[in-house]
């Protein structure tokens, strides 16, 4: 008898234990992701493709846009859980706005982000292109930010061009469209190394962004509110990918190299030469103050928002021990 209450136990807890896998392995997650490409953008994607977030119970179903700016407009709309790199400035307009969103990581601190020129062009820096035009992707988003950035640093005007992802970019550059194009390696990269293009500016030439956050990990409030567990798991996962992303495994960069469509020599350059691992930890949000003042100069808000604004909007997950 009492063996067959132990079977019975035994099949019940088994049950149990398969039902709440099964609840698991159907929670799901929309994450919207801005430039794909870009070496911390390969998180969501590559992450699952390499088991980091269904280790955690997640499905992730993965969209693209042009730029942080249409990222976080999925996100507002609730078409989206997740919004991935979406510039500081817009986030803080659109929840000063009213928006339903919440800011649940960083992911860059710094700008590995540059400024090009084709190589036939007189343009020698982003100081001698007053009045010329000058890329970035999508309003609101981080390479918004740094060209106005430049403006003030080098006291002169420029023309900002939207111009979508970089890929876009290049080709209005090389054909003459725009005048300075933008780019985040690895696009470039091998244009780079074949000479066809030259660098005539880097993000972290603006002092203030090299030590400050400059895109959010963004969340439908809504979403959050109704399973904080799963943002939780989501971002458990993200964390383990970057620790995978900068290790010698060999397998990390060869993952990227096709993910983003490019040789392994250029994605290896692309990870080592230009980004450092520091950088994309996701548990840090650096230079919030001058993020703030940023905002209410390039008139994103009217205001800094206000202390107990800033805990409602940034929500930062505990990590899973």
């Amino acid at each position: 008898m009492f063996g067959s209450m132990l079977m019975r136990g035994a099949a019940a807890l088994a049950a149990i234990m398969l039902a709440h896998s099964a609840a698991l392995s159907e929670d799901a997650l929309k994450v919207s992701v801005g430039a794909r490409g870009a070496f911390d953008n390969q998180v969501s994607e590559v992450g699952q493709q390499q088991g980091f977030f269904k280790q955690h119970g997640l499905t992730l179903e993965v969209l693209y846009t042009q730029g942080g700016g249409e990222t976080l407009q999925t996100v507002i709309s609730g078409a989206v859980d997740v919004g991935i790199s979406i510039g500081t400035l817009g986030t803080l307009g659109a929840f000063a706005k009213g928006a339903p969103i919440r800011v649940i990581g960083g992911s860059m601190i710094g700008a590995y982000e540059f400024w090009y020129v084709p190589a036939s062009s007189p343009i020698k820096s982003l100081k001698a292109a007053a009045g010329k035009t000058v890329a970035y992707s999508t309003t609101g988003s981080s390479t918004n930010l740094m060209v106005l950035g430049f403006q003030e640093l080098y006291g002169i005007k420029l023309k900002p061009v939207a111009t979508g992802n970089p890929v876009a970019t290049l080709t209005q550059v090389m054909s003459g469209q725009v005048d300075v194009g933008y780019s985040v390696p690895p696009f470039g990269v091998a244009e780079l190394e074949q000479s066809k293009i030259r660098i005539v500016g880097r993000g972290d030439d603006i002092p203030a962004l090299a030590r400050q956050t400059v895109r959010f990990i963004v969340v439908n409030a809504n979403a959050l509110e109704q399973r904080p567990d799963a943002f939780r798991r989501y971002m458990q996962g993200y964390r383990e990918m970057v620790d995978w992303m900068f290790s010698s495994d060999p397998q990390a960069v060869a993952a990227y190299a096709k993910w983003a469509g490019v040789p392994e020599s250029v994605a290896r350059r692309t990870r080592d030469d230009f980004i450092r691992k520091q950088n994309a930890l996701p548990d840090q949000i650096s230079g919030l103050d001058a993020i703030m003042t940023d905002a209410v100069t390039y008139k994103f808000i009217p205001a800094p928002i206000t202390t107990d604004q800033v805990k409602t909007l940034i929500q930062l997950q505990t990590p899973i021990k």
